[in-house]
């Protein structure tokens, strides 16, 4: 009996302050590697994220799965990942995703668009502190990014083409 309630759990939850992470226990017959792994911060784990001293540049977009121009404009940051994971450029997509909808969206979703960025999630309630500390002149608007550098940083609240999207990394990478 212990076992079929293991079987039958969907969800297990590892938490700390910073840091949970969540994945699906499989049910029987269907295979693990298909599970997906899915880390989920607070603002404050979220933040080291934020910053760099290292000569790696990070494109940081914040989106979600129900918000029509971040889906859109998601393969371009699949591209832009893709074509320039040799030139020192990191891609964090953070998913802004409601935590009851992780495994009936957002997991789906990842899986089926298959996102090879890391996908982070960030469940942090208190966004009138976290979205100014990420730039203070967002108003919270959907898809945001931010491009920054040890050096160099630079916030959008707007959705982008490929060509706008690398047009804006290229100044970092000189």
């Amino acid at each position: 009996m212990k076992r079929i309630a293991l079987v039958i759990a969907t969800i297990v939850l590892v938490a700390c302050k910073e840091k949970k992470t969540t994945s699906i226990v499989q049910k029987e017959g269907v295979e693990t590697s298909e599970a997906i792994e899915l880390e989920v911060y607070d603002f404050r784990g979220l933040e080291k994220m934020l910053s760099t001293q290292s000569d790696t540049t990070y494109v940081v977009n914040f989106w979600a799965t129900w918000c029509k121009p971040c889906v859109k404009e998601l393969p371009y940051f699949e591209q832009l990942r893709s074509n320039y994971k040799e030139k020192n450029v990191e891609l964090l997509l953070v998913s802004l995703d409601f935590p009851a909808k992780y495994e009936s969206k957002l997991k789906p979703f990842i899986k089926e668009h298959n996102l090879q960025s890391n996908v982070v999630a960030l469940d942090d309630p208190d966004m009138n502190t976290w979205i100014p500390k990420v730039d203070e002149n967002w108003s919270g608007a959907i898809p945001a990014t931010l491009i920054f550098n040890k050096t160099e940083r630079k916030f959008f609240e707007k959705s982008f083409t490929y060509n706008e999207l690398e047009t804006e990394l290229k100044p970092f990478l000189n």
